[in-house]
């Protein structure tokens, strides 16, 4: 019997989600670190008209064991599967999650891309104590920044922000050749950050990709507010809970608000019914 394709989703490690009354979007809905298949926020966004899949990418039956050398080509399977069923096709992305959908879109043709907590690079994980990028390409992983080797946290739970920042300032030719090329992604992209985000600098990252779209003639739509965190929370959403243990900085009401000033532009890029 042959081998289960390392791009291959079970379905134990995936939700998918109908709308009663479709508006033609289909959404590829990817999680961060920690894992989750984010099936309340597929149950949302189908209510309003969407067909979603969530799914989980690693750690899952058959998938690696953590985010590290994952292939972009089990985004891309997804989104041609949902192709078939809608006439617009979107991934949808946080922190982890943000940078697999952001490298996906910049590698394929997609209607909407939708990042929260994004970065403007890609970055290198860990498994088997073996340092990689987090994803691969045509089985080649990509140009990821490595980390300060120096850092060390200063606070309990850790805030990671300043680890990126110094990894990303020690080596700005390493950072360059990591850049997503965020120039090349069609269609809505729409970028969600937390200014007061101790995970990773979010907000700068967003930042970044929208000049970088910017210069090259292509817009992108910008959410932020200054005191939210890592973690946006929708409207009618739970605040999410669980995950790695680290501090995301923000408070229940201010990363609610930043989902309230993000949704009109969710739906917007996804022709959701409101």
């Amino acid at each position: 019997m042959p081998g289960r394709s390392r791009t291959s989703i079970d379905r134990a490690d995936s939700s998918d989600a109908f709308p009663e009354v479709a508006c033609g979007t289909a959404v590829l809905l990817l999680a961060g670190s920690s894992g989750r298949v984010e099936t309340e926020r597929a149950e949302l966004l189908a209510r309003h008209g969407a067909r979603v899949r969530a799914i989980r990418w690693f750690g899952g039956i058959g998938q690696r064991p953590a985010p590290h050398e994952v292939p972009i080509e089990m985004f891309i399977d997804q989104l041609d599967l949902l192709r078939l069923e809608a006439d617009r096709v979107a991934i949808f992305g946080t922190s982890f999650g943000a940078e697999a959908a952001l490298v996906t879109a910049s590698l394929h043709p997609v209607d909407a891309t939708i990042a929260v907590a994004p970065s403007s690079v890609v970055w290198a994980g860990i498994a088997d104590e073996n340092w990689s990028s987090h994803w691969t390409h045509r089985g080649a992983p990509l140009p990821a920044v490595t980390f300060d080797p120096t850092w060390s946290p200063s606070t309990e739970p850790p805030e990671y922000r300043s680890l990126y920042e110094s990894s990303l300032a020690r080596d700005p030719e390493g950072a360059a050749a990591a850049a997503i090329h965020a120039e090349d992604i069609a269609g809505v992209v729409v970028l969600v950050a937390g200014g007061d985000d101790r995970v990773w600098p979010s907000d700068r990252f967003a930042a970044e990709i929208a000049e970088r779209r910017r210069v090259h003639g292509r817009e992108a739509t910008v959410v932020t507010h200054p005191a939210a965190g890592h973690r946006m929370v929708l409207p009618s959403e739970s605040v999410a809970v669980g995950g790695v243990t680290m501090a995301r900085g923000g408070s229940p009401s201010a990363d609610a608000a930043l989902g309230a000033l993000a949704w009109p532009q969710i739906v917007h890029a996804l022709g959701l019914r409101a």
